[in-house]
């Protein structure tokens, strides 16, 4: 396993890296974010988005649980499990379908549904540096 750590001064800057992700992903890939409220793990996944090709305003589905988005090199299916309670709620939504579907799946706060993971997603965490200034970001990248 490899990491790779990146630092962001910036949303543009995290939104890059989502980009960067999303021009390099392949189909059939998990990537499994973590990261604290306010983190940018939206501001991430929307570079991704862009990365893909994909137009449009992508937000965080955390209210519908997924969000597919269509029109780009790849589908992006685009999870945020925030509320789930307990994992097997995901596998009532389909989960393994887009897991192991023809798209790119991203979700966000990975970190509730770990058991329910394949063993060679990527991880991205995401981490504030207030100490630095209040829009710095650590990303962790392991593959």
């Amino acid at each position: 396993m490899s990491t790779e750590r990146l630092e962001s001064r910036s949303a543009d800057e995290t939104a890059a890296i989502g980009e960067r992700i999303g021009r390099e992903a392949k189909a059939g890939e998990v990537y499994a974010l973590c990261g604290d409220l306010g983190a940018g793990k939206t501001v991430l996944a929307q570079g991704v988005a862009k990365g893909l090709g994909i137009s449009g305003y992508v937000n965080s589905p955390t209210f519908t649980l997924l969000q597919v988005y269509e029109g780009g090199r790849l589908p992006l299916y685009h999870f945020d499990v925030y509320r789930i309670e307990d994992p097997e709620e995901m596998r009532e939504v389909g989960l393994d379908e887009y897991l192991y579907g023809d798209g790119l799946c991203l979700i966000e706060w990975a970190g509730l549904i770990e058991e329910l993971l394949p063993p060679d997603c990527i991880r991205i965490n995401i981490e504030r540096d207030d100490d630095r200034d209040f829009d710095h970001r650590v990303i962790r990248i392991e593959r």
